[in-house]
Protein backbone atom coordinates (compact mmCIF):
# COMPACT_ATOMS: atom_id res chain seq x y z
CA UNK A 1 0.00 0.00 0.00
CA UNK A 2 1.54 3.58 -1.04
CA UNK A 3 2.28 5.57 1.58
CA UNK A 4 0.31 8.99 2.36
CA UNK A 5 1.70 12.34 1.45
CA UNK A 6 0.76 15.61 2.43
CA UNK A 7 2.65 19.10 1.98
CA UNK A 8 2.28 20.12 5.21
CA UNK A 9 2.08 17.44 8.40
CA UNK A 10 1.82 18.66 11.80
CA UNK A 11 2.97 17.06 15.19
CA UNK A 12 0.66 18.34 17.85
CA UNK A 13 -2.07 19.86 18.00
CA UNK A 14 -2.18 23.05 20.74
CA UNK A 15 -2.11 26.62 20.36
CA UNK A 16 0.98 26.31 18.12
CA UNK A 17 0.07 23.06 15.93
CA UNK A 18 -3.72 23.06 15.37
CA UNK A 19 -2.65 27.26 14.28
CA UNK A 20 -0.68 25.98 11.72
CA UNK A 21 -2.63 23.85 10.06
CA UNK A 22 -5.13 25.53 9.65
CA UNK A 23 -3.22 28.10 8.40
CA UNK A 24 -1.38 26.04 6.03
CA UNK A 25 -5.06 24.34 4.48
CA UNK A 26 -6.20 28.30 4.38
CA UNK A 27 -2.90 28.48 2.23
CA UNK A 28 -3.80 25.67 -0.32
CA UNK A 29 -1.37 23.00 1.24
CA UNK A 30 -2.87 19.55 1.70
CA UNK A 31 -1.92 18.86 6.12
CA UNK A 32 -2.62 16.62 8.20
CA UNK A 33 -2.17 17.35 11.90
CA UNK A 34 -1.70 14.50 14.54
CA UNK A 35 -1.76 14.37 18.07
CA UNK A 36 -1.92 11.58 20.68
CA UNK A 37 -4.24 13.85 23.77
CA UNK A 38 -7.09 11.98 25.26
CA UNK A 39 -9.37 13.26 28.02
CA UNK A 40 -10.52 12.26 30.84
CA UNK A 41 -13.42 10.48 28.94
CA UNK A 42 -10.53 8.62 26.99
CA UNK A 43 -11.42 10.22 24.07
CA UNK A 44 -9.34 12.14 21.15
CA UNK A 45 -9.50 15.71 21.30
CA UNK A 46 -7.83 18.62 19.63
CA UNK A 47 -6.11 21.74 21.46
CA UNK A 48 -3.47 20.49 23.49
CA UNK A 49 -2.67 21.48 27.61
CA UNK A 50 -3.72 25.01 27.00
CA UNK A 51 -7.39 24.20 26.05
CA UNK A 52 -7.87 20.62 28.05
CA UNK A 53 -6.03 21.24 31.36
CA UNK A 54 -4.29 24.88 31.16
CA UNK A 55 -5.13 27.97 29.71
CA UNK A 56 -8.84 27.36 29.40
CA UNK A 57 -9.97 25.41 32.18
CA UNK A 58 -7.86 27.73 35.02
CA UNK A 59 -9.18 30.68 33.85
CA UNK A 60 -12.78 29.87 33.78
CA UNK A 61 -12.02 28.56 37.66
CA UNK A 62 -10.20 31.75 38.31
CA UNK A 63 -13.06 33.53 36.80
CA UNK A 64 -15.54 31.24 39.04
CA UNK A 65 -14.03 31.96 42.35
CA UNK A 66 -13.40 35.54 41.19
CA UNK A 67 -17.22 35.82 41.32
CA UNK A 68 -17.38 34.27 44.46
CA UNK A 69 -15.15 36.28 46.22
CA UNK A 70 -16.36 39.47 44.81
CA UNK A 71 -20.05 38.54 46.44
CA UNK A 72 -19.06 38.35 49.76
CA UNK A 73 -17.71 41.98 49.62
CA UNK A 74 -20.54 42.90 47.49
CA UNK A 75 -22.06 44.79 50.91
CA UNK A 76 -19.94 47.45 49.63
CA UNK A 77 -22.24 48.30 47.12
CA UNK A 78 -25.27 48.38 49.11
CA UNK A 79 -26.52 45.09 47.85
CA UNK A 80 -27.65 42.43 50.35
CA UNK A 81 -26.78 38.82 49.48
CA UNK A 82 -27.18 35.93 52.16
CA UNK A 83 -25.83 32.18 52.33
CA UNK A 84 -23.56 32.43 49.74
CA UNK A 85 -22.37 29.19 49.28
CA UNK A 86 -19.81 26.97 46.69
CA UNK A 87 -21.03 24.22 44.60
CA UNK A 88 -17.60 22.37 43.19
CA UNK A 89 -18.77 20.36 41.37
CA UNK A 90 -21.26 22.88 39.40
CA UNK A 91 -17.84 24.35 38.93
CA UNK A 92 -15.61 21.90 37.32
CA UNK A 93 -19.26 21.07 35.53
CA UNK A 94 -18.96 25.09 33.94
CA UNK A 95 -15.15 24.42 33.31
CA UNK A 96 -15.76 21.38 31.76
CA UNK A 97 -18.78 22.41 29.48
CA UNK A 98 -16.36 25.54 28.45
CA UNK A 99 -12.93 23.11 27.36
CA UNK A 100 -15.79 21.17 25.31
CA UNK A 101 -16.98 23.39 23.67
CA UNK A 102 -13.59 25.00 22.56
CA UNK A 103 -11.90 21.94 21.56
CA UNK A 104 -15.24 20.54 19.49
CA UNK A 105 -14.58 24.38 17.69
CA UNK A 106 -11.33 23.09 16.34
CA UNK A 107 -12.58 20.38 15.34
CA UNK A 108 -14.96 22.45 13.11
CA UNK A 109 -12.36 24.47 11.70
CA UNK A 110 -10.54 21.60 10.54
CA UNK A 111 -13.28 20.40 8.95
CA UNK A 112 -14.23 23.45 7.34
CA UNK A 113 -10.71 23.78 6.09
CA UNK A 114 -10.29 20.03 5.36
CA UNK A 115 -7.55 19.22 7.37
CA UNK A 116 -6.88 15.67 7.63
CA UNK A 117 -6.80 15.05 12.04
CA UNK A 118 -4.85 11.68 12.93
CA UNK A 119 -5.00 10.49 16.63
CA UNK A 120 -1.98 8.80 17.56
CA UNK A 121 1.56 9.20 18.88
CA UNK A 122 3.62 10.54 16.17
CA UNK A 123 7.68 10.72 15.14
CA UNK A 124 9.85 12.17 13.15
CA UNK A 125 11.88 9.52 11.21
CA UNK A 126 13.19 11.58 8.90
CA UNK A 127 13.26 15.33 7.16
CA UNK A 128 10.04 13.58 5.32
CA UNK A 129 8.73 10.70 7.30
CA UNK A 130 6.65 10.67 10.25
CA UNK A 131 5.53 7.34 11.81
CA UNK A 132 2.16 7.20 13.20
CA UNK A 133 2.05 3.85 15.22
CA UNK A 134 2.59 1.32 13.09
CA UNK A 135 1.93 3.45 9.95
CA UNK A 136 4.03 5.81 7.61
CA UNK A 137 3.73 9.01 6.36
CA UNK A 138 5.36 11.18 4.28
CA UNK A 139 5.48 15.00 3.44
CA UNK A 140 7.13 18.04 2.11
CA UNK A 141 7.44 19.75 5.12
CA UNK A 142 7.02 19.26 8.80
CA UNK A 143 6.04 20.99 11.82
CA UNK A 144 7.08 19.99 15.40
CA UNK A 145 4.47 21.70 18.03
CA UNK A 146 5.09 18.75 20.44
CA UNK A 147 3.99 21.24 23.99
CA UNK A 148 5.52 20.74 27.14
CA UNK A 149 4.68 18.97 30.23
CA UNK A 150 5.05 19.32 34.25
CA UNK A 151 8.48 19.70 35.73
CA UNK A 152 8.73 16.55 38.17
CA UNK A 153 10.49 16.65 41.22
CA UNK A 154 12.99 14.77 42.62
CA UNK A 155 12.01 12.28 45.19
CA UNK A 156 8.53 13.45 44.98
CA UNK A 157 6.04 11.30 43.06
CA UNK A 158 2.61 11.79 42.17
CA UNK A 159 -0.26 9.53 43.14
CA UNK A 160 -3.07 11.51 41.36
CA UNK A 161 -5.11 11.79 44.74
CA UNK A 162 -3.16 13.95 47.17
CA UNK A 163 0.18 14.60 45.57
CA UNK A 164 -1.24 15.69 41.75
CA UNK A 165 0.04 17.70 38.76
CA UNK A 166 -1.57 21.23 37.96
CA UNK A 167 -3.91 19.13 35.62
CA UNK A 168 -4.93 17.08 39.14
CA UNK A 169 -5.70 21.02 40.99
CA UNK A 170 -7.68 21.66 38.24
CA UNK A 171 -10.16 18.27 39.23
CA UNK A 172 -10.84 18.62 42.94
CA UNK A 173 -13.83 17.22 43.71
CA UNK A 174 -14.19 19.24 46.85
CA UNK A 175 -12.65 22.09 48.60
CA UNK A 176 -9.51 21.05 50.33
CA UNK A 177 -8.73 23.19 53.94
CA UNK A 178 -5.35 22.92 53.48
CA UNK A 179 -3.60 23.20 50.16
CA UNK A 180 0.26 23.20 49.84
CA UNK A 181 1.71 24.50 46.12
CA UNK A 182 5.59 23.85 45.26
CA UNK A 183 6.35 26.80 43.20
CA UNK A 184 5.23 30.66 42.79
CA UNK A 185 4.79 31.07 39.20
CA UNK A 186 2.46 32.00 36.82
CA UNK A 187 0.49 28.62 37.60
CA UNK A 188 1.44 28.14 41.15
CA UNK A 189 -0.07 31.47 42.11
CA UNK A 190 -3.39 30.99 39.50
CA UNK A 191 -4.38 27.74 41.58
CA UNK A 192 -3.92 29.02 44.76
CA UNK A 193 -5.71 32.07 44.16
CA UNK A 194 -8.72 29.89 43.04
CA UNK A 195 -8.71 27.96 45.84
CA UNK A 196 -7.62 30.23 48.24
CA UNK A 197 -11.08 32.29 47.12
CA UNK A 198 -13.26 29.50 47.71
CA UNK A 199 -11.80 29.01 51.31
CA UNK A 200 -8.98 26.43 51.12
CA UNK A 201 -5.86 27.82 53.32
CA UNK A 202 -2.81 27.93 50.94
CA UNK A 203 0.71 27.81 51.42
CA UNK A 204 3.36 28.12 48.26
CA UNK A 205 6.75 27.07 48.46
CA UNK A 206 9.22 28.85 46.31
CA UNK A 207 12.60 27.74 45.85
CA UNK A 208 13.72 30.97 44.61
CA UNK A 209 14.77 34.12 47.28
CA UNK A 210 12.88 36.29 44.69
CA UNK A 211 9.51 36.54 44.29
CA UNK A 212 8.46 36.34 40.47
CA UNK A 213 12.11 37.36 39.17
CA UNK A 214 10.48 37.84 35.40
CA UNK A 215 8.55 40.68 37.21
CA UNK A 216 9.43 43.99 37.21
CA UNK A 217 10.36 44.46 41.05
CA UNK A 218 8.25 47.07 41.78
CA UNK A 219 5.03 45.12 40.64
CA UNK A 220 6.27 41.99 42.21
CA UNK A 221 6.64 44.06 45.41
CA UNK A 222 2.99 45.14 45.41
CA UNK A 223 2.41 41.67 44.37
CA UNK A 224 3.54 39.56 46.56
CA UNK A 225 1.86 42.56 49.27
CA UNK A 226 -1.44 41.74 48.09
CA UNK A 227 -1.67 38.34 47.89
CA UNK A 228 -0.44 37.60 51.31
CA UNK A 229 -3.21 40.22 52.14
CA UNK A 230 -5.71 37.74 51.06
CA UNK A 231 -3.85 35.57 52.73
CA UNK A 232 -1.96 33.11 50.33
CA UNK A 233 1.28 32.27 52.86
CA UNK A 234 4.07 32.32 50.21
CA UNK A 235 7.36 30.94 51.76
CA UNK A 236 10.46 31.93 49.43
CA UNK A 237 13.82 30.52 49.51
CA UNK A 238 12.50 27.07 50.54
CA UNK A 239 13.34 23.53 49.12
CA UNK A 240 11.56 20.57 49.58
CA UNK A 241 13.53 17.74 50.69
CA UNK A 242 9.97 15.09 50.89
CA UNK A 243 6.76 14.84 50.47
CA UNK A 244 4.64 11.63 51.23
CA UNK A 245 0.84 10.74 51.58
CA UNK A 246 -0.59 10.63 54.87
CA UNK A 247 -3.70 8.77 56.23
CA UNK A 248 -4.94 12.15 56.04
CA UNK A 249 -3.67 14.05 53.55
CA UNK A 250 0.34 14.89 52.54
CA UNK A 251 3.57 15.86 55.14
CA UNK A 252 6.10 18.17 53.37
CA UNK A 253 9.23 18.05 54.83
CA UNK A 254 11.07 21.69 53.42
CA UNK A 255 14.42 23.14 54.16
CA UNK A 256 14.24 27.29 54.69
CA UNK A 257 17.66 28.50 55.17
CA UNK A 258 19.67 26.00 58.00
CA UNK A 259 16.12 24.74 59.49
CA UNK A 260 13.96 21.58 58.19
CA UNK A 261 10.56 22.32 58.46
CA UNK A 262 7.24 20.41 58.77
CA UNK A 263 3.99 21.07 56.67
CA UNK A 264 0.55 19.22 56.85
CA UNK A 265 -1.41 19.79 53.52
CA UNK A 266 -4.87 17.98 52.47
CA UNK A 267 -3.59 18.40 49.03
CA UNK A 268 0.06 19.29 47.15
CA UNK A 269 0.03 20.48 44.14
CA UNK A 270 3.14 20.25 42.15
CA UNK A 271 3.96 23.29 40.14
CA UNK A 272 7.49 23.89 39.53
CA UNK A 273 7.26 24.81 35.61
CA UNK A 274 7.33 23.18 32.70
CA UNK A 275 9.76 21.30 30.32
CA UNK A 276 9.91 20.80 26.64
CA UNK A 277 7.90 17.80 25.73
CA UNK A 278 10.74 16.21 23.02
CA UNK A 279 12.30 12.84 24.42
CA UNK A 280 9.35 11.35 21.68
CA UNK A 281 9.17 13.61 19.08
CA UNK A 282 11.86 12.21 16.51
CA UNK A 283 13.91 9.07 16.10
CA UNK A 284 17.67 8.79 17.36
CA UNK A 285 18.67 8.45 13.88
CA UNK A 286 16.84 11.24 12.23
CA UNK A 287 19.96 13.45 12.92
CA UNK A 288 16.90 16.21 14.81
CA UNK A 289 19.41 18.20 17.27
CA UNK A 290 17.80 18.97 20.66
CA UNK A 291 20.05 20.84 23.12
CA UNK A 292 20.93 18.98 26.79
CA UNK A 293 17.29 21.08 28.13
CA UNK A 294 15.31 19.09 25.88
CA UNK A 295 15.00 22.08 23.49
CA UNK A 296 14.82 21.38 19.97
CA UNK A 297 17.42 23.78 17.68
CA UNK A 298 16.15 26.04 15.79
CA UNK A 299 17.50 29.60 14.19
CA UNK A 300 15.23 32.64 13.95
CA UNK A 301 12.27 31.20 11.25
CA UNK A 302 12.15 28.11 13.30
CA UNK A 303 14.13 25.33 11.00
CA UNK A 304 15.72 22.79 12.93
CA UNK A 305 18.65 21.07 11.98
CA UNK A 306 16.81 19.44 9.43
CA UNK A 307 15.61 20.50 5.62
CA UNK A 308 11.84 21.20 5.58
CA UNK A 309 11.30 20.63 9.38
CA UNK A 310 10.47 23.26 11.30
CA UNK A 311 9.57 23.39 15.40
CA UNK A 312 7.37 26.12 17.39
CA UNK A 313 6.13 26.63 20.57
CA UNK A 314 7.22 25.27 23.90
CA UNK A 315 9.49 23.29 22.36
CA UNK A 316 11.70 25.62 21.14
CA UNK A 317 13.56 28.78 22.62
CA UNK A 318 11.75 31.92 24.36
CA UNK A 319 8.79 31.96 26.26
CA UNK A 320 6.68 29.10 26.72
CA UNK A 321 3.09 31.13 25.89
CA UNK A 322 0.16 29.82 23.66
CA UNK A 323 -0.02 33.21 21.84
CA UNK A 324 3.85 33.14 21.00
CA UNK A 325 3.39 29.00 19.66
CA UNK A 326 0.61 30.56 17.56
CA UNK A 327 2.28 33.48 16.19
CA UNK A 328 5.55 30.77 15.25
CA UNK A 329 3.26 29.13 13.50
CA UNK A 330 2.11 31.24 10.98
CA UNK A 331 5.74 32.97 10.58
CA UNK A 332 6.34 29.73 9.66
CA UNK A 333 3.57 29.02 7.45
CA UNK A 334 4.44 32.36 5.88
CA UNK A 335 7.69 31.58 5.12
CA UNK A 336 6.37 28.51 3.20
CA UNK A 337 4.32 30.88 1.12
CA UNK A 338 6.09 33.87 0.37
CA UNK A 339 9.65 33.28 1.76
CA UNK A 340 8.86 35.45 4.76
CA UNK A 341 7.27 35.41 8.52
CA UNK A 342 7.12 37.72 11.22
CA UNK A 343 7.61 37.26 14.93
CA UNK A 344 8.28 40.38 17.26
CA UNK A 345 9.62 38.32 20.31
CA UNK A 346 10.68 41.97 21.65
CA UNK A 347 6.72 42.38 21.96
CA UNK A 348 5.36 39.50 23.61
CA UNK A 349 2.99 40.17 26.21
CA UNK A 350 3.07 38.03 29.51
CA UNK A 351 0.03 37.95 31.53
CA UNK A 352 -0.68 36.48 35.48
CA UNK A 353 -4.19 36.06 36.17
CA UNK A 354 -4.28 36.55 39.42
CA UNK A 355 -6.29 39.14 41.51
CA UNK A 356 -4.71 42.00 41.17
CA UNK A 357 -3.73 40.89 37.55
CA UNK A 358 -0.41 41.29 36.41
CA UNK A 359 0.55 41.88 32.95
CA UNK A 360 3.69 43.33 30.85
CA UNK A 361 5.57 43.67 27.40
CA UNK A 362 8.81 44.81 26.84
CA UNK A 363 11.95 45.76 29.36
CA UNK A 364 11.44 45.45 32.91
CA UNK A 365 13.46 48.17 34.99
CA UNK A 366 16.31 45.99 36.24
CA UNK A 367 16.95 44.91 32.64
CA UNK A 368 17.84 48.22 31.64
CA UNK A 369 19.99 48.91 34.57
CA UNK A 370 21.79 46.22 33.70
CA UNK A 371 22.30 46.87 30.15
CA UNK A 372 23.27 50.14 30.42
CA UNK A 373 20.78 52.04 29.08
CA UNK A 374 19.67 55.20 29.75
CA UNK A 375 15.76 55.26 30.88
CA UNK A 376 12.91 57.11 31.69
CA UNK A 377 10.13 55.71 34.18
CA UNK A 378 6.61 57.38 34.68
CA UNK A 379 3.65 55.13 36.74
CA UNK A 380 0.46 55.74 37.54
CA UNK A 381 -1.93 54.39 40.20
CA UNK A 382 -5.02 52.98 39.70
CA UNK A 383 -5.74 54.80 43.49
CA UNK A 384 -6.17 58.13 41.77
CA UNK A 385 -8.55 56.96 38.24
CA UNK A 386 -11.96 57.63 38.98
CA UNK A 387 -13.27 54.51 36.89
CA UNK A 388 -11.31 51.95 39.19
CA UNK A 389 -12.34 54.28 42.24
CA UNK A 390 -15.61 53.16 41.30
CA UNK A 391 -15.39 49.65 40.61
CA UNK A 392 -13.68 49.09 43.54
CA UNK A 393 -10.57 48.39 42.02
CA UNK A 394 -8.29 50.77 43.04
CA UNK A 395 -4.96 48.40 43.74
CA UNK A 396 -1.78 48.76 41.60
CA UNK A 397 -0.48 50.80 38.94
CA UNK A 398 0.86 51.36 35.42
CA UNK A 399 4.61 51.84 35.01
CA UNK A 400 5.93 52.28 31.55
CA UNK A 401 9.62 52.89 30.45
CA UNK A 402 10.85 55.13 27.74
CA UNK A 403 14.11 55.61 26.35
CA UNK A 404 15.89 58.73 27.73
CA UNK A 405 17.88 59.61 24.52
CA UNK A 406 14.80 58.59 21.93
CA UNK A 407 11.90 58.68 23.87
CA UNK A 408 11.30 55.07 22.35
CA UNK A 409 9.00 53.02 24.50
CA UNK A 410 10.93 50.30 26.26
CA UNK A 411 8.30 48.73 28.20
CA UNK A 412 5.19 48.59 30.00
CA UNK A 413 3.71 47.23 32.92
CA UNK A 414 0.53 46.76 34.30
CA UNK A 415 -0.82 45.60 37.98
CA UNK A 416 -4.23 46.28 38.89
CA UNK A 417 -7.77 45.67 36.93
CA UNK A 418 -7.85 44.48 33.53
CA UNK A 419 -4.01 44.45 33.40
CA UNK A 420 -4.04 41.58 30.73
CA UNK A 421 -6.44 43.74 28.23
CA UNK A 422 -4.36 46.83 28.94
CA UNK A 423 -0.65 45.38 28.18
CA UNK A 424 -1.65 45.16 24.86
CA UNK A 425 -2.21 49.39 24.46
CA UNK A 426 1.72 48.87 25.00
CA UNK A 427 1.98 45.97 22.44
CA UNK A 428 0.31 47.79 19.69
CA UNK A 429 2.65 51.06 20.92
CA UNK A 430 5.90 49.20 20.32
CA UNK A 431 4.80 47.08 17.58
CA UNK A 432 4.50 50.15 15.20
CA UNK A 433 7.70 51.66 17.40
CA UNK A 434 5.78 54.09 19.26
CA UNK A 435 7.35 56.95 21.56
CA UNK A 436 6.87 57.61 24.86
CA UNK A 437 5.40 61.16 23.48
CA UNK A 438 3.08 59.32 21.15
CA UNK A 439 1.11 57.58 24.16
CA UNK A 440 1.02 61.28 25.61
CA UNK A 441 -0.38 62.90 22.40
CA UNK A 442 -3.37 60.27 22.36
CA UNK A 443 -6.74 61.28 23.82
CA UNK A 444 -7.92 58.78 26.43
CA UNK A 445 -12.16 58.36 26.88
CA UNK A 446 -12.84 59.40 30.58
CA UNK A 447 -13.87 57.48 32.82
CA UNK A 448 -11.54 54.57 31.41
CA UNK A 449 -8.73 52.64 32.85
CA UNK A 450 -7.17 52.78 29.97
CA UNK A 451 -6.49 56.59 31.54
CA UNK A 452 -3.96 55.51 34.08
CA UNK A 453 -1.49 54.40 30.45
CA UNK A 454 -1.61 57.78 29.62
CA UNK A 455 -0.83 59.38 32.57
CA UNK A 456 1.51 57.19 33.28
CA UNK A 457 3.46 58.41 30.14
CA UNK A 458 2.67 61.73 31.00
CA UNK A 459 4.24 61.65 34.18
CA UNK A 460 7.59 59.99 32.62
CA UNK A 461 8.00 63.87 31.43
CA UNK A 462 6.36 64.88 34.64
CA UNK A 463 3.70 65.82 32.75
CA UNK A 464 1.04 63.99 34.91
CA UNK A 465 -2.24 66.28 35.78
CA UNK A 466 -3.94 63.80 38.37
CA UNK A 467 -0.94 63.36 40.53
CA UNK A 468 2.15 65.32 41.92
CA UNK A 469 5.25 64.93 39.47
CA UNK A 470 8.02 65.35 42.36
CA UNK A 471 10.18 62.29 42.45
CA UNK A 472 9.11 61.42 39.21
CA UNK A 473 10.73 61.57 35.86
CA UNK A 474 13.81 60.60 34.29
CA UNK A 475 16.31 58.28 35.62
CA UNK A 476 19.09 56.66 34.35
Amino acid sequence: MPQEHYDVAIIGAGPGGYVAAIRAAQKGFKTICIDKWVNKQNQSTLGGTCLNVGCIPSKALLDSSEVYAKLKSIGEHGIQVENIQVDIEKMMARKDKIVSSLTKGIESLFKANQVVWRSGQAKLVSPTEIKISSETITASHIILAPGSLPISIPHLSFDDKTIVDSTGALEFPNLPKKLGIIGAGFIGLELGSVWNRLGSEVTILEAQAEFLPMVDRQLADIAYKEFTKQGIRILLGTQVVKASSTKTGVQVLYQKGQKEEKLEVDKLVVAAGRRPYSEHIAESTSGLKIDKKGFIEVDQHCRTSLPNVYAIGDVVRGPMLAHKASEEAIAVIDTLTTGHGHVNYSAIPSVVYTHPEIAWVGKREEELKLEGIEYKVGTFPFAANGRAKAMNESVGLVKILGDKTTDKLLGLHVIGPFASELVHQGVIAMEFGASVEDLQLIIFAHPTLSEAVHEAALSADERAIHRVNKGLGVRG
